[in-house]
């Protein structure tokens, strides 16, 4: 298991939480994501032999964030 925090920007609200939470969330070999609203960070543990970084970093990006 992989852990990695990544530093996302446009975040503001609840919605945005539920958004990014439930886009990265529902992609097959997440074991967790943690949204942290006030940092702008999104904790995630994930398989690398299911799912990539990259694959991650596009499932935020396409709810309109940016992930740094």
């Amino acid at each position: 298991m992989e852990n990695v925090t990544l530093n996302v920007k446009g975040m503001s609200c609840g919605h945005c939480v539920k958004a990014v939470e439930g886009s990265v969330g529902k992609l097959t070999g997440i074991n967790e994501v943690k949204v942290h609203l006030d940092a702008g960070k999104v904790e995630v543990a994930f398989d690398k032999e299911k799912v990539s970084l990259e694959t991650i970093k596009e499932a935020i990006d396409d709810q309109g964030y940016d992930v740094e």
